[in-house]
């Protein structure tokens, strides 16, 4: 796990912290949804030792089709987060696709989120990183995770230290994308927290004829793997009826099946943790 830590709200993120969830619905349908998920994620997570930050997007601004339902936007979106970090006394965080909405989504969110396509957007991460806030970064998935570095250099040159980055898989081939666990490591070497997306990585880009589809059933077989590599946090898109979601519902775990691999990811981490003890009173003997 990452030697680093993160400040995010009243926990932190990294070595020595519980494990970071990020978890909700792709993309902010309703209130009520967005309500029932982070009611449910939250109980989750504290029942499995873990920190928890609601996340969806206000406006998801690279659908594959210019049809594809994007968010209620920004001004809505925003006040719907805003009331579900009330309600629930939880973080939040969002995607920001455009420096013009930095300011705006920082005075809600706490945690500020660099889309995969635009973690190379020098603006965009420069004017993220002058809010203050966290900034999460997801790996492009045409970047190695060692050229990560750049993109980390982009917001701690900018005076913010808050940085997180996140694996959500590299593209092979057409519509697939292949993990790479070793990139966790690499990643923490940059000295920063590094969260698992689990359900991104199993997404076929622009696989479903005008959207993207994905292969839900290897979500918890790659989360277990990051788990096992020592990842700092998880990413999951849930959702009550992921066959009805409105964005990424073929990749979106069930609240259920969520809680379940919250469970076997919090044993996997023990067992480590176990192991990094016997280890330690070994060399002492």
């Amino acid at each position: 796990m990452s030697s680093a830590t993160v400040p995010v709200a009243d926990f932190k993120v990294g070595s020595g912290s519980p494990p970071l969830l990020i978890a909700g619905p792709c993309v902010l349908e309703d209130i009520e949804t967005a309500l029932e998920i982070a009611s449910f994620m939250k109980a989750s997570a504290e029942r499995h030792g873990f920190s928890y930050v609601f996340k969806a997007s206000y406006d998801k601004a690279n659908r594959t089709s210019v049809s594809s339902y994007r968010g209620p936007g920004i001004t809505k979106g925003l006040e719907m987060l805003a009331a579900v970090r009330e309600r629930y006394r939880v973080p939040v965080i969002s995607d920001v696709h455009e420096v013009s909405q930095v300011q705006q989504a920082a005075d809600v969110l706490d945690v500020l989120q660099i889309p995969a396509f635009l973690c190379r957007q020098t603006d965009l991460l420069i004017a993220a990183a002058r809010t203050g806030l966290a900034v999460n970064i997801k790996k492009g998935q045409f970047m190695a995770p060692w050229d990560m570095r750049h993109a980390v250099g982009k917001v701690m040159e900018s005076g913010n230290s808050k940085v997180i980055l996140t694996e959500r898989g590299s593209c092979y081939g057409y519509n697939n994308l292949v993990v790479d666990m070793r990139s966790i490591q690499i990643m923490q070497g940059l000295g920063c927290p590094v969260v698992f997306d689990a359900t991104h990585s199993v997404q076929l880009p622009g696989g479903g004829d005008g959207c993207s589809s994905g292969q839900r059933e290897f979500v918890p077989v790659l989360a277990r793997a990051a788990a096992a590599a020592g990842a700092d946090g998880f990413f999951m898109e849930v959702h009550p009826e992921p066959d009805k979601a409105l964005c990424d519902g073929p990749n979106s775990l069930d609240l259920k099946g969520a809680d379940a691999l919250l469970s076997e990811i919090a044993a996997i981490r023990r067992a480590l943790s176990t192991q990094g003890t016997v280890a330690t009173e070994s060399q002492k003997s």
